[in-house]
């Protein structure tokens, strides 16, 4: 399994606006490969928040499938040009091979 993580820090208030962007239907669901995306939100009382993006493929080759799609593709080009929102404080990303699972097995 391969995994793309990207974590973006935004002002106070403006979390939901990101959770919002990744829960809306999307291309990525339909891809080959694609085993799940998960939006976490780090819990605190105040101040700048952190939203993480998690997308699980089954391999790094169907991963570089979608990186390489034409959907995906013009998805980014939609917004060429276009400034980040005001609330964006920073994002980073990684890129990450599974290693090791536990689960319920249910």
């Amino acid at each position: 399994m391969f995994v793309q993580m990207k974590k973006t820090v935004v002002t106070e208030g403006h979390a939901d606006q990101i959770v919002q962007k990744f829960s809306r239907e999307g291309l990525i669901e339909k891809q080959e490969g694609f085993v799940d995306l998960s939006v976490l939100v780090k819990k605190v009382r105040r101040g700048d928040e952190e939203v993480i993006i998690m997308i699980r493929w089954e391999s790094e080759e169907y991963w570089k499938q979608w990186e390489k799609s034409d959907a995906h593709i013009a998805g980014h080009k939609a917004n060429l040009g276009k400034p980040k929102p005001d609330y964006i404080v920073r994002s980073e990303g990684g890129l990450y091979e599974v290693k090791a699972v536990k689960s319920t097995g249910k």
